[in-house]
């Protein structure tokens, strides 16, 4: 199996990382499985930017092939936030519970499902020393609920309402949301490029 370094230390991102790459015979680790893990700052403008300082700071420190990511959402109506900031949208404690309120109370006096339009974003890199970094973008449609729904997930899951599916998506089961996710739909396209 080819070990493969996943540059997170959020259980719920290597969980999905996990289910996604393992079938196709990848041995997963994440930074979880480091004692002396490196933090990357995430200065970059865009998730695309983000993801390459991550991918390629834990590929040369480690010397193994890394995907980073940097995902989050994105709403019209609050012109792309959070945007690059999701993670630490209400503060740097990154706090998931404090995001998705400052979410809803910013959408507070919005109640017609079309001005709630948003969107997860997900940037994919993968970094090996000496190669050249690669990149792709997946995306997932859909609407803000007005309140939390589901157990199911992670972050904005509880109060994203997947457009296909019509149900948050927190609400559907892991093979669902591996199925469609802005971070199943950014993996499908990499591994194309890996193979």
């Amino acid at each position: 199996m080819t070990e493969i370094i996943i540059a997170t230390k959020n259980t719920g991102k290597v969980r999905e990382f996990k289910a996604l790459l393992e079938p196709l015979g990848y041995n997963v680790i994440s930074l979880l499985d480091f004692t002396d893990s490196i933090d990357v700052e995430e200065t970059g403008a865009t998730f695309v930017e983000n993801a390459i300082l991550k991918a390629e700071a834990i590929a040369n420190a480690y010397h193994k092939r890394t995907i980073a990511d940097d995902s989050g959402l994105e709403i019209d109506y609050l012109n792309g936030e959070p945007g690059v900031y999701s993670a630490r949208y209400a503060g740097l404690h990154k706090d998931d519970k404090d995001n998705l309120n400052k979410v809803l109370e910013k959408l507070s006096t919005v109640h017609n499902q079309q001005d709630r339009t948003a969107r997860f974003v997900c940037a994919l890199a993968i970094s090996s020393p000496g190669e050249a970094t690669k990149t792709v973008l997946g995306t997932c449609e859909g609407y803000i609920a007005e309140q939390p729904s589901g157990e199911n997930g992670f972050g904005y899951d509880p109060i994203f309402i997947v457009k296909e599916k019509m149900k948050t998506m927190a609400s559907l089961s892991s093979e669902e949301k591996n199925n469609i996710s802005h971070r199943a739909m950014a993996l499908k396209k990499l591994i194309e490029l890996i193979k």
